[in-house]
């Protein structure tokens, strides 16, 4: 009998009948129809825990972790060693974002059993969401050799050794995930995103082998035309990059369209309703947090480094929780944001920032202050004056054409992107200075901008003058920021362990190929 049949063990065959029946339903989308099923095998077994564990993964499906939990919490007073109970009750605290609680959950299903593949993935991926990168490596390990042919934990194995700075354990990783599936998007991903190491000749023929097959996975095929063209590019052969580039990014624009009218409205709202806030009940509130907005690829990563050099700051890197609260706030009052903006008082931002701080106070537990590096947070700046009226923000710039070359060239994870068409870079880039500029003069003691070329030319000043601005006495770890050991969860993980290069940029390589971009750049376009 196998372990699948065994957990049905003591059961009627009418029970197993209805729990095989809700699991098919469930499979094709009968959602009510699973459930009642399931109620019903709970009713005739009360006193079995299986029939509560499926119920409770129908919960799960139907999004009321609550639920879920409190099913599998039934279950497991029936079954306290049950280690697969242990790991769906964590995947339920999971989905209710209480991750410290699941992962208490997912480590007792592995001390229950070792052998217990999912919980390991489960625990070796939220360890590395939260930053702990050392104990998510061992995790996603132990997954691997109990799922050798699996490719998603090898893949998260090879992205946490590069946040780790350990680029030749990941590569060994992601090739791994190549030799079990050659046409692994991610795998490529991985490989090109290791920014310092290039992708060689045989690696050029592989992909170009496997571009040529006509069943491939799209998601696969442009992950695979991003790192042709970084292949490419490492190689001289720059018209042909920007044809892989331009390939990959066309293809994502078809799957995930950006929608160019709403982000204007968006900007013109934002700047609208931010124009008169309430005075703030506590003018420190937030002054832990040192906000580093702008665009993507713009050197925001290397101004996170060298401020998580410092003694008292915790580098958290890209942080969801500021637009989580927000998000919250928009479905607690059923109003989109920012519309809601112009009716919360003085004591709702107060409680919104309240809960911002307490949704990111681990990365405080062993520094006193935090940084924040989501680049898309700039788009909450203004309110930040009344959210979060203490937080310093570090707007970091760089030269225009480089952001806009190496966002295009750059596989994001968060669709639709701006930065699948050139247009759409344009318009965002000038956007986002726009609505920086007009906050930044409202509130100049706490907006800050930086230039990553001003940072090269001269570093020691420019960083006194950062550390000052973030309200940090000067320490000399902040010059040596390349060989601090900390997880770096962005695609600039290989750049920033290094020392500063002024020999950075890319673009300007290409000369006329790229002057549909440089054009765009220097027209002014309606906001």
């Amino acid at each position: 009998m196998s372990t699948a049949d065994s957990r049905l063990d003591g059961l009627p065959s009418h029970v197993i009948a209805w729990l095989q029946a809700g699991a098919r339903a469930l499979r094709d989308g009968r959602r009510a129809q699973a459930v009642s099923l399931l109620q019903q095998a709970c009713a005739a077994a009360p006193e079995h825990p299986e029939p509560l564990r499926y119920l409770a993964l129908a919960m799960l499906q139907g999004r009321d972790p609550q639920a879920a939990r409190q099913l599998l919490e039934q279950a497991l007073r029936l079954a306290p060693d049950d280690a697969l109970l242990h790991s769906d009750l964590g995947a339920a605290l999971a989905a209710a974002d209480q991750i410290d609680a699941a992962l208490d959950a997912w480590r007792h299903a592995v001390r229950h059993d070792p052998q217990l593949a999912q919980a390991w993935f489960n625990l070796g991926r939220n360890l590395q969401l939260q930053g702990e990168t050392t104990a998510a490596i061992d995790a996603l390990h132990q997954a691997c050799a109990l799922l050798p042919q699996a490719l998603p934990p090898r893949i998260l194995l090879g992205d946490a050794l590069v946040h780790a700075g350990r680029f030749h354990d990941a590569i060994a990783q992601y090739r791994a995930a190549l030799a079990v599936h050659p046409a692994c998007g991610d795998a490529w991903r991985g490989l090109s995103n290791i920014k310092t190491l290039p992708l060689t000749d045989a690696d050029a023929a592989l992909l170009r082998a496997q571009l040529a097959r006509p069943d491939l996975a799209e998601p696969d095929r442009i992950a695979m035309l991003y790192a042709l063209g970084k292949l490419e590019e490492d190689h001289g052969r720059l018209a042909e990059a920007l044809a892989a580039f331009s390939a990959a990014n066309a293809r994502q624009k078809r799957l995930t369209p950006w929608r160019a009218d709403a982000f204007r409205r968006y900007v013109a709202s934002a700047l609208k309703v931010s124009q008169t806030l309430p005075q703030p009940l506590d003018p420190q509130l937030g002054r832990e947090v040192i906000f580093i907005v702008g665009l993507p690829r713009s050197g925001s990563t290397l101004f996170e480094q060298i401020l998580a050099a410092h003694p008292d700051v915790e580098g958290a890197s890209e942080l969801p929780d500021l637009g989580i609260v927000i998000q919250q706030e928009s479905v607690r009052r059923g109003i989109p944001y920012p519309d809601w903006v112009p009716q919360a008082s003085a004591a709702d931002w107060h409680r919104l920032g309240q809960a911002y701080l307490a949704r990111t106070a681990r990365w405080r537990r062993q520094r006193p202050r935090h940084t924040d590096k989501q680049p898309d947070n700039w788009k909450h700046v203004g309110m930040l004056r009344a959210m979060l009226p203490g937080a310093q923000v570090i707007e970091v710039r760089r030269d225009p054409l480089e952001t806009a070359w190496s966002c295009f060239k750059q596989p994001f994870y968060s669709q639709p992107h701006f930065a699948n068409d050139m247009a759409d870079i344009a318009l965002y880039m000038q956007g986002c200075a726009h609505a920086m500029d007009h906050w930044r003069e409202r509130d100049p003691q706490h907006i800050h901008v930086y230039r990553y070329e001003a940072l090269l030319a001269d570093p020691e000043p420019y960083i006194r003058a950062l550390l000052a601005d973030c309200g940090l006495a000067f320490h000399p770890d902040c010059l040596q920021f390349h060989t601090t050991p900390r997880s770096v969860r962005t695609a600039s993980a290989a750049q920033v362990r290094q020392p500063l290069r002024r020999d950075t940029a890319r673009a300007i390589a290409y000369g006329a190929l790229l002057q549909p971009l440089m054009a765009l750049l220097e027209l002014p376009l309606p906001l």
